[in-house]
């Protein structure tokens, strides 16, 4: 249960965690993604850029990638608001068609993205799709606390996010766990 318990841990779906183990009888010990630094250089390349000066935005579309201390985000198209006081500082981040967000092994899928700087979260929706070798969690919505640690799957990309989508879940959260032969 090793790796399971890995995958669980770094990207925080405690609650779910202690939920399944607690049905399993398995004891967890819970670690946190908190580490993640999001004051940390951000790249990016894309096969068309546009400067908005005005908005104080930038348009990248094209096989876009944007990474930033391990964390990687791929996508169709982005929007990358900043605010410009002197110096500038990324605020958020808007992905759309096709968003990946990977670190390590892990990878999470979804129609849309929102990584907002500030707040320190990530919120993934649409037929959003959790892989870490054989281990997979389907939902409408993800959201990644960076600052705590803690994540939350919701089968429907309903509620007070700014980042809505339909997940092809019928509205539950479901998914499979490898288990290793002993």
């Amino acid at each position: 249960m090793k790796p399971l318990l890995s995958t669980i841990a770094r990207w925080g779906i405690g609650s779910f965690a202690v939920t399944a183990a607690g049905f399993a009888g398995i004891q967890l010990s819970a670690q946190a993604i908190a580490s993640h630094n999001s004051n940390a250089p951000v790249s990016y390349a894309a096969d068309r850029i546009e400067l908005q000066d005005r908005e104080n935005r930038v348009v990248l579309s094209g096989n876009v990638q944007i990474t930033q201390a391990g964390l990687g985000l791929s996508a169709a198209r982005t929007i990358v608001n900043y605010s410009d006081a002197g110096s500038l500082s990324i605020q958020r981040i808007m992905a759309t068609g096709g968003v990946t967000v990977s670190r390590g092994n892990e990878r999470a899928r979804g129609d849309t993205a929102v990584y907002d700087f500030n707040r320190r979260i990530i919120t993934m929706a649409g037929n959003v799709r959790l892989n870490r070798g054989g281990d997979t969690l389907n939902g409408g919505r993800l959201v990644i606390d960076l600052a705590s640690g803690v994540s939350s799957v919701d089968g429907r990309a309903s509620g007070s996010s700014s980042v809505t989508g339909e997940g092809q879940s019928g509205g539950r959260v479901t998914g499979s766990f490898s288990v290793p032969e002993n």
